[in-house]
């Protein structure tokens, strides 16, 4: 069986002029001049896209993207370039810009290792080969599955989407790394109406998967969660506002820990001193019931990649355990001025973008309560399960988020449920106030999206139901 590294290269030059071996006398060639480090990225993206409004297909693409990028780093500055094609003339001009940090040195040789391979997917398309009347016959499936949940439904829209993606990087440091990898995504919306009110709700689910994979899931029940979310909007009183309690839900809700604690915690930021978790490893930062991981080796997640965009392989890595900040997420080039190794989280949106420090699938490990004792122990408080958007000072580690689904606690238990609620606070201080951890940590069902100086790429969120004593709930009750 071919290794991944020989597939990719078919793939990818089958009708190029480039090669593997071409890439890696280009690499030799980038150091006649005098530079630490430097790289070449190549990467072809299938795209795929469907959209069902109210029973009718309003939106279909397919799009094929492909280029590379070469990199050169000497000291702290950088130097890039990227061409949209496959070819050796545009690989040796992109080689010209990218190398004119530099001046003229010594080439030489350098010893190329194959990186080591995990098979964290399936290496495959996801929907290349699938009809497009069996894509479009489960859109409109689920599209009769959720009208038929409520007849205070009033408008469903249904998409899907997937990704076939492949990637091969060659680095002066003797890198050779290359991956495959599909993904998939379904998303449900609805509106609902009631008495001359209109509410939506929204749920989804992804992850990478093969289609019969992912048919195989309940996919009905993603339709029922966003109607749920919806009715439950069409029943909710606003929200008060005020400092107290809060419980946040498992799953999704670690959203507010990715932005409001993970970014944080990447390398660049703090390398800078511009995070609030700067040269603060080895001391508390959160509550000792607080451990907080990246992991992008968990199998088939959206976060994860079996090497990362610089080729890096995939770990689990300890941020905060106990409460005790551990470590940074770290690329290549933060990493050597840091002077630590890379942690697998060199990430990039495409091949026209530079990597950087990214998070992959973020969570917090389940603590030893159980979420029923942590209601109980609120008087009065908010129940947070589901969160919309939000913004986040990276240097403060200030949060604003507003949630898209709460429910006041009374006396312990769960009653009406709020809207217009926002949660203002601060990620450092909010970790401090922990006081209850649950046994329920999970992961979020595949949607997440991470935005990082104007780069996406997916991601996953996590958490166990978890108490904060007081935190600031901006409302809407008057």
């Amino acid at each position: 069986m071919s290794s991944i590294l020989d597939q990719v290269e078919k793939n990818l030059f089958a009708e190029s002029n480039l090669s593997l071996d071409f890439l890696r006398t280009s690499v030799e060639k980038l150091h006649a001049y005098d530079l630490d480090f430097s790289d070449i990225f190549l990467q072809k993206m299938l795209l795929e896209y469907w959209q069902l409004e109210d029973g009718i297909v309003k939106d279909a693409s397919f799009n094929l993207n492909k280029g590379l990028g070469v990199r050169t780093i000497l000291a702290d500055k950088t130097g890039f370039a990227y061409a949209n094609s496959f070819e050796q003339l545009e690989l040796n001009n992109a080689i010209k810009a990218a190398t004119s940090i530099s001046k003229s040195g010594q080439q030489r040789k350098i010893g190329f290792v194959s990186a080591k391979e995990q098979q964290l997917f399936q290496r495959q398309a996801v929907m290349a080969n699938v009809a497009q009347s069996k894509k479009i016959q489960l859109l409109q499936d689920l599209d009769k599955t959720t009208r038929a949940l409520d007849e205070k439904v009033k408008q469903v829209i249904v998409s899907l989407s997937a990704s076939d993606e492949q990637i091969m990087v060659v680095a002066s440091d003797g890198t050779q790394a290359a991956d495959i990898r599909p993904m998939i995504r379904l998303n449900v919306t609805v509106v609902a109406e009631s008495k001359g009110k209109r509410e939506r709700g929204s749920a989804g689910i992804g992850g990478r998967y093969l289609w019969q994979d992912f048919i195989a899931m309940d996919l009905a029940a993603v339709a029922k969660q966003a109607v749920d979310q919806a009715l439950i909007n069409l029943e909710a009183i606003e929200a008060p506002a005020g400092n107290m309690p809060v419980v946040l839900g498992s799953g999704w809700s670690g959203v507010l820990l990715h932005e409001a604690v993970g970014h944080g915690l990447e390398g660049d930021f703090n390398r800078k001193g511009s995070s609030a978790y700067s040269n603060k490893i080895g001391q508390q930062v959160a509550s000792k019931l607080c451990t907080v991981i990246d992991d992008g080796s968990i199998e088939s997640m959206r976060g994860s990649l079996n090497v990362d965009d610089e080729g890096t392989m995939t770990q689990s890595n300890v941020l905060i355990e106990n409460g005790i900040l551990q470590g940074y997420m770290q690329d290549k080039h933060n990493a050597r001025l840091m002077g630590v190794a890379s942690t697998g989280n060199g990430r990039r949106e495409s091949y026209a973008h530079l990597p950087m420090p990214r998070m992959t699938n973020t969570f917090m490990l389940s603590g030893s309560s159980e979420r029923e004792e942590i209601i109980r122990s609120v008087d009065n408080g908010i129940y947070a399960p589901n969160f919309a958007g939000g913004q986040v000072d990276i240097t403060s580690g200030n949060f604003v988020f507003s949630a898209s689904e709460a429910y006041l606690i009374e006396k312990g238990k769960i009653t009406a449920p709020i809207k217009g609620a926002t949660l203002i606070g601060n990620g450092p201080e909010v970790l401090q106030r922990v006081s209850m951890v649950a046994n329920d940590s999970r992961l979020d069902p595949g949607i997440g999206v991470c935005g990082k100086a104007g780069q996406s790429v997916p991601v996953c969120v996590g958490q166990p139901t978890l108490k904060i004593d007081h935190l600031t709930v901006g409302g809407t009750q008057t």
